[in-house]
Parts: C-alpha cells; sequence; structure tokens
C-alpha cells in the first residue's frame, strides 16, 4: 500500500515502520512551515528531526514550492530531486525522488541524437561535392562550429607546402599553402600518414608553432590531432582547438574525443573521394583531350569545315569521329587524307575504341594512297581486339589541281559522301564497301570526283539521317531532307553549309535523344572572295 501522507491516525500508525523504512525521502510540513514527522531517509538526505523549520532544513526550492504546493524540482547537493506533494488538512506530505540518473540518461540521450543528427548533416553536406577544397572548406567548418571554438584541416603536401584550411570562432574559412613541418606540432606527421589508423593526440597549447594557435581564439585550453583516414590513403589530420575556460582548461572529454573521430571518419572519407576523384577527372581529361576531333583549318589550299556533336549532353567525345592530313613534302603528287568514321554505339567505350582507330590510322599514313590497303589493316586489327563493336569508314584523299580540286573516296560501310555542285546539283559519289572489324576481308570501291571553285564534297554520319524527330516525334531526318537542304546551299562556303546541315538536323531531333552527330565539308577554293572595304561596309569581291 502507498501513503500519501504521515502516519497521525490510527490506520496509518500501523503502517508507520513501512513509512519509515521507505527508501523514498518523505516528511510532513504543518501549516506553520514546521516539520512534523519525518522517515528514515529524509532525516539522512535533511539531516533533520520533527520541530524543525523547513526552512532552516530544506533548500530554497522546496521552501518556496512549500507555499503553493505543486511537483518542483532541484538539487541537494550534488544530487537532483523530484518533490510531489500531498496536501492534507492543512499539512503537506512531500515525497522525495532522486531523479539523479534518470537526468544523466536522459540528456546522455539528447546528446546522442544532437551528435547522431549532426553526423548526418555532416555526412550530406560533405558528400554533396567531390571537390577536395569544398570538403576540406566544410570539414574545418562544422569542427570548429560543433566541436570545438577553431578547426584547421591539414592535408599531405602538394609540392613543397601543405594545404591548410582554417576556421576560426567567427565562422569565416580561411585557405593557405603552408610550409610547415609537421614534426614541430607533436602527432600531426603521424596523423598525416593516416594507415595504420593512430588515436587522438593531446597536446599541450603551449608547445604548438604560431601557424597552428591564432590571435582570434584567445588564450588555449586544449588543442587535440586526430587522423583523418582515407580509403587506405592518408587523407589528412584535424586539429581542434578550444578555449581556456573561466575555471582553467577547457579539455575534451572522452566522449567528446571519441565523436570527434567518428566525425573525423566521415570527413577523411570525403576528402579522399574527393582527392581520388580529381586525379581520376585530371586524367580522364588528358585523355579525352588526345580523342577530341581536330581543329578544322585549309587543307593544303583546300577549304575545310566540321562540325561534331556527342550523343551525350555532357559528353564531350562518342562514336563519331574525324582526322585531318595534311599533305607533307614537295611531291605534287601528294594527297592531303581527311577520315570520317563511326564506331557501333556511342559514349566512353566507343570512343575508347575510336582512339585505337585512330592510333592506327595515324601509323598508317605511309600508305594512305592505298585505300584498299589501309582499310584491310584497320579490318584486322579489330578482327582481333575483343571488341564486338563495328566501324564505318571514309577515307577521302584531296589533291589540288590547277583550279580543281580531285577527291578519292572511299567508303567502307559508310554513307556515300554527297557532292554539292555550284548551281545546287547534289550527288551522291559512287563509293561503297563492307564494315570495318565484321568479315576477314573489306571490299569497297573508290570514286574519284572533281570539284570546280566553289563546289563542296560533304562526309557526314548517320546521326545526322537518322536522327528521329519531326511533328510527331517518330520520323527520321532521312536522306532525301538532307539533300533537300543541301541543294539550297550551292556556291555557299563551308562553314555556314556544316552549320546549316547541323543546325537541320538538331531542330529536326529536338529534345529527343539522338546519335553522335559528325560533318565535314571540303570545298574547292572559289575564284572570288567576299571581303570589307577598309575593314567597314558591305564587301566587295576581289580575286
Amino acid at each position: 500500500m502507498e501513503l500519501t501522507h504521515s502516519p497521525h491516525g490510527p490506520q496509518e500508525q500501523v503502517l508507520a515502520p513501512m513509512w519509515r523504512q521507505a527508501p523514498y525521502p518523505a516528511l510532513t510540513v504543518d501549516a506553520s512551515g514546521v516539520v512534523a514527522h519525518l522517515n528514515d531517509a529524509a532525516r539522512v538526505l535533511l539531516r533533520a528531526e520533527p520541530g524543525a523549520r523547513l526552512a532552516d532544513v530544506a533548500p530554497g526550492w522546496l521552501v518556496r514550492a512549500h507555499g503553493a504546493p505543486a511537483p518542483v524540482r532541484g538539487a541537494i547537493g550534488e544530487r537532483s530531486f523530484e518533490a510531489s506533494p500531498s496536501p492534507l488538512d492543512g499539512a503537506v506530505d512531500w515525497w522525495l525522488f532522486d531523479v539523479t540518473d534518470h537526468q544523466r540518461l536522459a540528456r546522455e540521450l539528447e546528446i546522442e541524437r544532437e551528435r547522431t543528427a549532426f553526423l548526418a548533416e555532416a555526412s550530406n553536406e560533405l558528400l554533396s561535392s567531390l571537390n577536395l577544397e569544398r570538403c576540406m572548406e566544410v570539414t574545418a567548418r562544422l569542427a570548429a562550429q560543433y566541436l570545438a571554438d577553431a578547426a584547421l584541416v591539414i592535408t599531405p603536401r602538394t609540392g613543397r607546402a601543405h594545404p591548410v584550411t582554417y576556421c576560426g570562432p567567427d565562422g569565416r574559412v580561411d585557405r593557405q599553402n603552408l610550409m610547415v613541418d609537421p614534426a614541430d606540432l607533436p602527432g600531426l606527421a603521424e596523423a598525416l600518414r593516416g594507415f595504420p589508423p593512430v588515436p587522438s593526440r593531446w597536446i599541450d597549447p603551449a608547445v604548438a608553432p604560431g601557424w597552428v594557435t591564432r590571435e582570434e581564439v584567445g588564450e588555449l585550453g586544449a588543442m587535440v590531432v586526430t587522423a583523418l583516414p582515407g580509403h587506405g590513403v592518408p587523407a589528412g589530420a584535424l586539429v581542434l582547438l578550444r578555449r581556456r575556460g573561466n575555471e582553467g582548461g577547457q579539455g575534451f572529454s572522452e566522449g567528446e574525443e571519441v565523436f570527434a573521430r567518428l566525425f573525423a571518419a566521415r570527413a577523411g572519407a570525403a576528402m579522399a573521394a574527393a582527392r581520388l576523384y580529381a586525379e581520376q577527372a585530371s586524367i580522364s581529361d588528358t585523355l579525352m583531350r588526345e580523342l577530341l576531333p581536330p581543329r578544322t583549318h585549309d587543307l593544303n589550299g583546300v577549304e575545310l569545315a566540321a562540325r561534331y556533336q556527342p550523343a551525350g549532353a555532357g559528353d564531350r567525345v562518342g562514336g563519331d569521329f574525324y582526322d585531318l592530313y595534311p599533305a607533307t613534302g614537295d611531291d605534287a603528287e601528294a594527297e592531303s587524307l581527311v577520315v570520317l568514321g563511326d564506331v557501333c554505339g556511342k559514349g566512353l567505350e566507343a570512343a575508347v575504341l575510336t582512339g585505337k582507330i585512330r592510333n592506327n590510322l595515324q601509323a598508317l599514313l605511309p600508305l594512305a594512297q592505298d585505300h584498299q590497303r589501309v582499310l584491310g589493316i584497320i579490318n584486322g586489327v579489330l578482327l582481333n581486339t575483343d571488341s564486338t563493336r563495328f566501324v564505318t569508314l571514309v577515307l577521302a584523299s584531296v589533291r589540288v589541281e590547277g583550279s580543281q580540286v580531285r577527291v578519292r573516296l572511299t567508303s567502307a560501310g559508310h554513307s556515300p559522301p554527297l557532292i554539292v555542285r555550284a548551281d545546287g546539283r547534289v550527288e551522291a559519289a559512287d563509293t561503297r564497301g563492307s564494315l570495318i572489324g565484321v568479315l576477314d576481308e573489306v571490299v569497297s570501291t573508290t570514286a574519284t570526283v572533281m570539284l570546280e571553285p566553289g563546289e563542296t564534297c560533304l562526309l557526314y554520319t548517320d546521326g545526322i539521317t537518322e536522327a528521329v524527330g519531326g511533328p510527331l516525334g517518330d520520323e527520321m531526318f532521312g536522306d532525301e531532307r538532307l539533300r533537300a537542304a543541301l541543294a539550297e546551299c550551292g556556291g555557299m562556303p563551308p562553314e555556314a553549309m556544316v552549320e546549316r546541315v547541323h543546325m537541320l538536323a538538331s531542330q529536326w531531333a529536338g529534345g529527343g535523344e539522338h546519335d553522335d552527330m559528325a560533318v565535314i565539308a571540303i570545298t574547292a577554293p572559289r575564284r572570288f572572295r567576299l571581303s570589307a572595304v577598309g575593314g567597314h561596309g558591305p564587301g566587295r569581291f576581289t580575286a
């Protein structure tokens, strides 16, 4: 049976031993504020006896609550209590419950929830970017905001200097490249090695070098160095700075140190991923530059223009490619070579095969006059690879002969080039051949075309004619539309012609998907060029 007040009636006197020995302190205080009864636990806690005034033996928070009885909490010594009143006949029974452990556990649970929320926020922010400098900034800023008063992030040396990111109490982030010796800061050299993991190192702020301690932080009370572990490689080190408190050192507790290491593990993983991404991006960019099509220019007196667009909006290269090889030497019979190709598929795998073909074509330049032999060698190369992709090619050997341009054209599975005459007539070159990389032998025919001044030989990939779109969005651009468009381009400069063809195909496809698109225009030099008069005005024709 639970007693709600002290025993002073017949029934209660029967239960008096139970009340006196109850584990919770209990006392009865009359209307005048005098303690009438105390059980054994209350006597020990308050060190009081019946007849004492409540104001003389109880803490102030309990005395104040007695004036208007209501549940209340407060401290007695180093313990926390919850006092529950039970008014009866002008007196009040007070039961005191020790809630110290309950409050400690509740606070620990709250701290864990805050830390979990912080780690989740930190992970999201750290992983939102694969930029190493941004990861370092986020790490320093979050560490200064949640873990200490200031923080530094130091990464392994780049060149002769260590990249250092600092965030102070004001939240401003500063990046520097400092020529420092990690051995000057105890634990830093070990932390920068990163693997195997090393424990945090507590440091006396007095021995820290000046580049670590900053004036705006003030007098330091504690400092800790924590490794930022990467994916098997050192990501860097985190240095936490905490100001000196009013009562001396403001050190890090064991729980704070463990929490700092959890944060450092996430930050280190994000920084390592960012560094790896940066290295891979640099390698990819270097390789990509080798795969990009060359810039077009006049090719041994022949006007030339090209336009290339990969299928993917973010791609730089794809399965379509072209190359230009100017004639060398003083031989009047020497020919320049233009190559246009289309690897089956698109994306990075097609681009890799493109690079292999272009490298082989470069090596085969001494044989460039023999189209059939070049195509046969390329076919053998592809058949001896693991790739199941095939390739279409068109080779164009170009040479100026007086006022005309002679073009020898050989197609291997590729759409025949189109000849755009000055009067607007459009003709298909009489060349055809088998795919590269499918059959043991390549069979092809070569056509020779003579271009008069202003006439153009247009090489294009099927990304132009097979662009799907139109009014209903399901029709290919097709050969007939291409020819009709070229019929209006007679005598047009090559730059304008390739731009028009590319624009019409892209507009036809609209925002839908399309294959890689490549167009090359080889134009015989015109007798007259339009030039500005004195750099201004509508211009005039000059020979």
